[in-house]
């Protein structure tokens, strides 16, 4: 599996427009990609988000993001989800993993 982490700030008053917008989002890449995206909120940070999102490989996800950030309508969502992000912290960061192993116990 490839993943993709991604953290940043969403300002306090603004999370229900955050994830309403990662719902949109996510039914553009639904059409594209088989996929499965977790939203972390901190504990210690109400603003502080991180973004888990797993995909069957590499080659799938880069050959499908290059068609889906062409389309307006996510160009259009990024610049809103921009709109939300903290403006001290503006800051995307963005990470690669490959998953090596997948355990669940509960």
């Amino acid at each position: 599996m490839f993943v993709k982490v991604y953290q940043y700030h969403i300002q306090k008053n603004k999370v229900d427009e955050y994830l309403a917008i990662q719902e949109k989002a996510s039914e553009i890449y639904g059409r594209h990609l088989d996929f499965h995206t977790m939203y972390l909120n901190s504990k210690d940070d109400a603003t502080k988000w991180i973004e888990i999102s797993r995909y069957k490989d590499e080659n799938e996800y880069q050959k499908s993001m290059d068609m889906i950030n062409q389309q307006e309508e996510i160009q259009e969502l990024f610049k809103a989800f921009q709109s939300l992000l903290v403006t001290d912290k503006s800051e995307i960061s963005e990470e690669d993993f490959i998953e090596k192993k997948e355990k669940y116990t509960f």
